[in-house]
């Protein structure tokens, strides 16, 4: 008997794609895929703007490292089903554009609760975050190394004092437009985390 050949990787990437096209008809068929093609289709689904709070539970899976939603319209009840996802390092819910309001210090609390591996959180123009969250994420995720509040126009000198306090290895910050004045900085510096810190961003942006 021949054997079938297996499919080229070009064929695989290209059935993903056709299958994204579709996604809303398949979704309920998403959940039980291996966490390798699952990778694929967060890419992809990120890159698109695709997930949303409704079907992200149906994609994610335990393995998970990388998340990136910056292109996405997701809220709180997104970041609810990460809860499962203990192995995440990196996430990003970024807006470059205009500010996120659908993210609070909820949503990042609940990340902080679970994801204590985390060392990248990058949460720009996220404009209803508190101190609360980041204090979350100070407690919880000691591993952090980068952080990006820019935008985050609630957090003040509290969160850069638990960072610093709490964040060893914290390398850069961004808290550009933010409340934090020079107190927040000296209580930064003067943690642990300033032999390892390389870059503090605190001056205004405008686009």
């Amino acid at each position: 008997m021949k054997s079938v050949p297996k499919p080229h990787r070009c064929q695989k990437i290209r059935c993903l794609w056709c299958f994204m096209k579709n996604i809303s008809r398949y979704i309920t068929d998403i959940k039980p895929l291996p966490p390798n093609i699952k990778d694929r289709l967060i890419k992809i689904m990120s890159v698109q703007g695709q997930i949303t709070d409704s079907n992200i539970s149906e994609i994610l899976h335990p393995e998970v490292q990388t998340l990136d939603l910056r292109s996405c319209d997701i809220s709180d009840t997104a970041l609810l089903h990460l809860c499962n996802c203990r192995k995440l390092k990196k996430l990003i819910l970024n807006s470059s554009k205009e500010n996120r309001i659908s993210i609070t210090s909820k949503g990042i609390k609940a990340v902080a609760s679970s994801c204590s591996y985390l060392h990248e959180a990058s949460l720009k123009r996220c404009c209803n975050l508190t101190d609360e969250g980041v204090l979350a994420l100070a407690l919880n995720c000691r591993l952090l190394k980068i952080i990006d509040l820019g935008g985050c126009f609630g957090i003040t000198d509290v969160s850069l004092q638990a960072l610093g306090e709490n964040c060893p290895f914290l390398q850069c910050v961004d808290f550009s437009a933010t409340q934090v004045s020079d107190s927040g900085v000296v209580a930064l510096v003067s943690g642990p985390c300033a032999k390892k810190l390389e870059i503090i961003r605190e001056k205004s942006w405008s686009n």
